[in-house]
């Protein structure tokens, strides 16, 4: 039986208190094209064994990243997750939906959270982190927000290198704080003019690295750039992996720095849960999204952790909140902080070399298939390939072969004029026989 606590006259007065005539003006954001004009076609219900039976034939229909040579990226990667991992967080006292506001009774949580802090501002080169925020790509779209309320302005410019999916989260909630963005045009291989974007009406431009297309970017010059004329560069990346080799952001002078984390201590879970990262300089950080967990110690002099700053919605000032994030990804920033802690500097480091190092040895074979080329001049464990012909159509029929072998960019970049080009990513995971399964299924198809 189903449970309607509200009346319609319940419903009428809720509507009249607020302004509005019918429920459907509380929905006038969404565009026309996007709602519903009927119920969807569903199946009727069905009993418990039926519903096993209806879901299992439909998983069974999937390939698994870790039953085919696979190298697919574009922002979500498969990496070796150990074991020890999934261990720990399913532990009763990690695995509870229980919020960390009341330090007596969550010390470790409080504590693991101050660890996944220290991780991430070690990594991205900043001086403090939050406590992770939902994904990188809206994680992005926060530290645009936040960049506005340092900077007293309202328009950012992103790079033509960043994540389709991150900008198109910048554009959406610019939209609803009516700020503005200026989009540059699909950048392949990192030769965009973003310095002569930057004035003094600018916020803060957004850059990833590496980026979309998987080039290496020095953001020098830009955060230079960026800081004569009082903006904020904001550095974004989709491969944490990376930063295991890479110059950190921080050191390039990046104002905040924002990616998704998932390549660290989180499987590819068919897109989610993941957990965006957020650092930023000290001076900016009652701006800063999020929670934040602090250090202290309690009357005794024994040390203890707190949430230093929480300016969230659901506390006492609401209406002065740096985020209207909800939560944050707490589980799978525990997973993100043991896997980081078992690898340590040196762990980390070797994984990213062997990342690069079969990256490397791909393109190297890619190279010499002919009709292929590798774009880039620079790049960490994902490339662009052109190829003859159209890429998703090759991506189709090289999964019919049982390879995975990226993905098309015109998937995520329709309008591009890119149906040629498609992404690929090579990680520690592939082995010699992965990539020759990849170069003679090519071969095949071509």
């Amino acid at each position: 039986m189903r449970y309607l606590p509200l009346t319609q006259d319940d419903r009428a007065g809720m509507l009249a208190k607020i302004g509005v005539d019918h429920i459907d003006a509380l929905f006038a954001d969404i565009p026309a094209d996007k709602l519903l004009s009927s119920l969807p076609k569903l199946p009727a219900h069905k009993g418990e064994i039926e519903v096993e039976r209806v879901m299992g034939r439909m998983a069974a229909r999937n390939v698994t990243a870790s039953s085919v040579p696979f190298f697919v990226g574009a922002g979500a990667y498969k990496h070796h997750v150990p074991a020890t991992v999934d261990h720990l967080i399913q532990r009763s006292e990690f695995l509870t939906s229980y919020t960390p506001y009341q330090p007596e009774i969550a010390q470790g949580t409080l504590q693991y959270l101050f660890e996944f802090q220290t991780q991430v501002a070690a990594l991205t080169g900043m001086d403090v982190a939050n406590a992770s925020m939902y994904d990188g790509s809206t994680g992005c779209g926060e530290a645009v927000l936040m960049a506005h309320r340092v900077t007293k302005r309202n328009k950012a410019v992103l790079s033509g290198g960043l994540h389709p999916h991150y900008a198109s989260v910048v554009q959406t909630l610019s939209e609803m704080a009516q700020a503005e963005v200026v989009s540059l045009a699909p950048d392949l291989l990192a030769g965009e003019d973003l310095l002569s974007h930057i004035d003094e009406t600018v916020s803060c431009v957004v850059v990833q690295t590496p980026d979309f297309f998987g080039n290496i970017r020095n953001l020098r010059a830009i955060a230079d750039k960026c800081h004569a004329h009082g903006a904020l560069l904001i550095a974004v990346f989709t491969e944490v992996m990376s930063l295991g080799l890479l110059t950190p952001p921080g050191e390039m002078g990046a104002d905040i720095v924002v990616g998704e984390g998932q390549s660290i201590g989180n499987a590819l879970n068919f897109g989610g849960p993941y957990v965006g990262l957020f650092a930023t300089k000290s001076a900016y950080v009652r701006q800063m999204p999020g929670r934040l967990c602090g250090e202290t110690m309690d009357a005794e002099g024994t040390r203890g952790y707190v949430l230093t700053l929480s300016t969230r919605e659901q506390h006492i000032r609401r209406d002065k909140a740096t985020s209207n994030i909800c939560t944050n990804s707490g589980l799978c920033s525990l997973a993100f902080t043991i896997h980081m802690s078992l690898l340590g500097q040196t762990g980390l480091k070797r994984v990213a070399e062997i990342n690069h190092a079969n990256a490397v040895a791909l393109a190297d074979l890619l190279d010499g298939v002919s009709g292929v080329s590798v774009l880039n001049t620079s790049f960490f464990n994902e490339f662009i390939v052109r190829v003859p012909g159209n890429a998703a159509h090759f991506v189709e029929q090289m999964a019919a072969r049982d390879v995975m072998a990226g993905v098309p960019v015109s998937r995520l970049l329709p309008d591009a004029g890119l149906d040629d080009v498609m992404l690929v990513a090579s990680t520690e995971v592939n082995t010699d026989e992965d990539r020759a399964a990849f170069v003679d299924a090519l071969k095949e198809v071509l």
